[in-house]
Formats: structure tokens, sequence, C-alpha cells
């Protein structure tokens, strides 16, 4: 044995006597690192945790990035042609891996917000702080969560319902859908009682619940509770239409008149990794959804919408609404005219694309970390939504106002609909009119299914037309509604059972 294993052999021996000896030696806390222990304690460490439960809003699986491609380019609006196959598969109703994004990360980013929210729930009612603080805190807690379990209820259906701060072991029963979407209904109810009507900016309040609860109502089908909730907001007077369409979509604007609830961005902070000190806050949508030259291109639109969104103003133009929401050859952005290519390879090139959230009307660049807004809840839908519940109801004629409101907001200026419809005419409108004001924000996926469009395989064979979205040519009835549920939970917990087809 030479000299330095000696030493070594020496150096391990005393090592192995010492930690024998203190068997405690490195089981050490760092003194720098709060606990739930030593951190619920003041009024300041319950503000600095809801934020953090607001930063889950930034995460790649919800608003940053993957949520948008559950929404939008699943739905019939949307495709993908991207070069990343799980990527392009996952928008045409294709899973082989159920562990890769955006799956696994729609999941875990929903949950990570989820036990933030149970965190706030359980340890901020043991805070000695200002009682109006408090139950505001507790109330945005309960909003946060149902809008987590609202969207991970929408795309996995059968999913976990954890209520309680959770551990590395903890486990929950597995809710149906039905029984998910009625816990969703008790957080915002639970929200509603406490929320202001007015809050700080960026923060949930009255109307934010009042509008989520409604669109959940509608999705059930109650169309009286959702009337309710919608003439309340209407009868607030808080919100209103802004006179510019576009200003729904700009920095500039943001928190506007319109606006019921927004997840705040910002291109600030650029740096790697997520939920860190100096991580980004941005939104990515723009970069994987720009247009060739621009960005990636991952998620696109699809060209029925050119024509959808076409009628004529009261001067003779094309709804404005059109080219603020989709892109098409020759394109002129950021100061440069983009021409229909080539196709390689004699493969068609779509000339289709995203516009709106886009930056060029904020700056001279696209920027991977926008700093965009993005507006989960508008005024306007929640007009076409009382609209549509009022049709309903059987009430069509008192749905017209609502939807001219909208058609006729000054940028916009289509003429006004008569109140000659029928309740099957109306929602046949309503359906032109949901896509012409809301594509691609997010509410398509939720008409689909409200509409019953996902339910029989004639709506279904209409949807997958050549020129239409030939993507659901792939769509299996009851399979393709939900995602999987990612492997590593099943394997994790047992008792978890995959979805129906998967």
């Amino acid at each position: 044995m030479n000299f330095h294993k000696r030493t070594a052999a020496a150096f391990l021996g005393a090592l192995v006597l010492t930690t024998s000896c203190q068997k405690n030696l490195l089981d050490k806390v760092n003194p720098n690192q709060p606990t739930v222990g030593n951190f619920w304690q003041t009024q300041t460490d319950a503000a600095a945790g809801l934020t953090a439960t607001y930063s889950a809003l930034q995460f790649p699986g919800t608003y940053a990035r993957w949520i948008h491609f559950a929404n939008d380019i699943r739905s019939d609006e949307g495709y993908s042609l991207s070069p990343w196959t799980d990527l392009a598969n996952f928008t045409r109703f294709i899973q082989f891996d159920y562990n890769l994004e955006p799956v696994r990360v729609i999941w875990e980013d929903h949950y990570r917000g989820v036990f933030r929210c149970n965190q706030l729930l359980a340890n901020v009612p043991t805070i000695k702080m200002d009682a109006t603080m408090q139950k505001t805190m507790l109330a945005e807690a309960h909003f946060l969560r149902a809008l987590f379990y609202f969207n991970l209820v929408t795309h996995f259906g059968n999913v976990p319902l954890i209520l309680d701060p959770s551990t590395v072991t903890s486990t929950a029963p597995q809710a149906t859908p039905d029984q998910g979407m009625e816990q969703v209904v008790t957080d915002l109810q639970a929200a509603i009682a406490d929320l202001p009507v007015s809050n700080d900016i960026g923060h949930a309040t009255k109307g934010s619940a009042q509008g989520l609860l409604g669109r959940v109502y509608m999705q059930q089908h109650k169309w009286q509770e959702a009337s309710t909730l919608f003439t309340a907001i209407i009868d607030s007077k808080k919100y209103s239409l802004v006179p510019n369409y576009l200003d729904n979509f700009t920095i500039a604007n943001e928190n506007n008149s319109e606006s019921l609830f927004e997840v705040e961005f910002s291109s600030v902070n650029q740096g790697g990794g997520q939920d860190v000190a100096g991580a980004s806050e941005g939104f990515e949508r723009a970069q994987f959804f720009g247009p060739p030259g621009i960005g990636w291109t991952d998620g696109r639109a699809r060209p029925w919408l050119l024509d959808e969104i076409s009628e004529k103003t009261v001067s003779g133009d094309v709804d404005p609404r059109r080219d603020i929401t989709v892109l098409h050859y020759p394109m002129l952005l950021f100061g440069q005219t983009y021409e229909k290519s080539s196709p390689p390879n004699g493969v068609p090139i779509t000339d289709t694309f995203w516009h709106k959230y886009e930056d060029d009307r904020t700056q001279n660049f696209e920027n991977y970390f926008s700093g965009i807004n993005f507006r989960v809840i508008r005024y306007a839908d929640i007009l076409l939504m009382q609209a549509e519940a009022l049709n309903e109801l059987g009430q069509t004629n008192a749905a017209v106002p609502l939807i001219n409101q909208v058609r006729q907001r000054p940028s916009v200026n289509l003429t006004p609909l008569s109140t000659t419809f029928s309740q099957a005419q109306m929602r046949t409108q309503l359906m032109h009119e949901r896509v012409a004001e809301l594509a691609g924000e997010g509410t398509r996926w939720l008409d689909l299914n409200r509409w019953g469009l996902l339910k029989s395989q004639g709506t279904i064979d209409v949807l997958k037309a050549p020129n239409h979205d030939p993507d659901f040519v792939n769509f299996i009835i009851g399979k393709s509604e939900f995602l999987p549920l990612p492997l590593t939970d099943l394997t994790a917990d047992q008792k978890l059972k995959q979805n129906p087809g998967y």
C-alpha cells in the first residue's frame, strides 16, 4: 500500500469512526432556507406566499407555453408542422410516450400551482394579520386553485383531488370529471364570497371568480346559473369593451376595462430555468407561434379562419379582427415584407399564421420572453356567453343586443344583427361570433366540448374535412377528449387509473 492509499484509508477510517459516534453530523439544516415551521409567521410571509402562488401561472405548463397548444392547436383552429415530432403528434391526437412534453409538464406545473394554493389555505389562517387582507388572500388562493383544477379537469378528466399540503409520499383519491368540476365550483363560490370588487393589479377580483364560475356552468349546461353570474358582472358596470379591439393583445393596454383576469408577464427577466430568482417571467407563445422568419411556427392557424372572419364592416372593409388574429402572405412584420416561399420537396406550405399576441405591435423584434399579458377572461367573452345562455333559456331576442355590443365595437363596426333568429339559427350565429371575436384565445376547445361536437362521429367527420382540420381523422370518441395521465404518476401511485383508450 503506497503512501496515498495508506493516507486515504486512515482518513476513511477516521471518518467512519467519527460519523458512527456522531450520527447526525451530516443532518444539517440550512439556516437561510425557510421551512413550513418557520416561514408562515407574518403578514409579509403570507404576501410572499401569495406572490409565489401567482408565479405558478407563468410556468411553461400553465400559461407561458403549453396550455396554448392544448387549448388552441389541438382544437380545429390550429395545427402543428413542428419538426419536433412528439409535439406535432400531441396536436394530432397521437400519443406514444405519456411522459413527454407537453403532457407531463402541463400536469406537473398545474399541480405545482395546486400545491402552493394548498400551502396558503392551510397556513395563512394561523397567521395574526389584518383580517380583511387575510380573507382576501385566502379567497385568491381558492380562485387560483379553481383555475388550476379547471384546466386539469378540462384536459385530463380523471385527476387526483389534492386539497391539503402534500409530501412526496402523499396520495389522493382520483376524481371523475364531474367530481373535479364540483371542487372547482366549491373553490369559486368561496372566492366570490370574499374577493373584493377591485384588487391590486394582476390579482383576482370578484368579477374574475364570477366569470370563471360562469364558464364552468356553461360547460355543465347550467344555463340559468351561468346567466345569473353574467348578469351580476354586467350590472356591476365595472367592465366595458375597449373601443380598439387590438388593445386586448398589447403591452400598452394591459389590465384595461375589458379584462376580468389576465396572467401578468414581463420581458425584463430573461434568465434560464423556472421558479428561481431572476428566472424568466415571459410569455413564450409569441416565439412558439410566430410565423417563419419570426418565430418557430410550432403552432399555426388553420386557413378556414380567414374565410370565417371575413364579414364586411359598415364601411365595406373586411372585419379588422381577421388581420389582428391571423397572418397570411404577403406579411409586413417588424418593417419587413415576408412572401410565400416555394414549397420544399413539393410539400405545400399553408400561408396562415397566428398574429394575436405577437410582438410586432409592441417592439421591433420578436422575443422568446414576451412581456404581453395573457387575457384569461375578457368582457367580450362574458357578453357572448350570456347571449348563448339566454338563447338556451329560450330568450333568443335578448341575446341579440349583447352580440351587437361586440360586433359594433368602434374599431370593428359590423352591421348590427336583427332580432329575426330562431333558437337554432342563433346557435349557429354564436358559433361564428365566438370564432370571429375569440379565435386563438383558449376558448375553442371548451366550445367544441360544450356544443357536443366531440361526442358524435357525424360531427367529427365535419371537423376532419380536408378544408377544415384533417388532424381530427385521428380523434377517437371516448379517448381523445382527454390527455393521458403521465406514467410517472401512475407508477408512483398504483391506485391511479389511466384514462380510457390509453
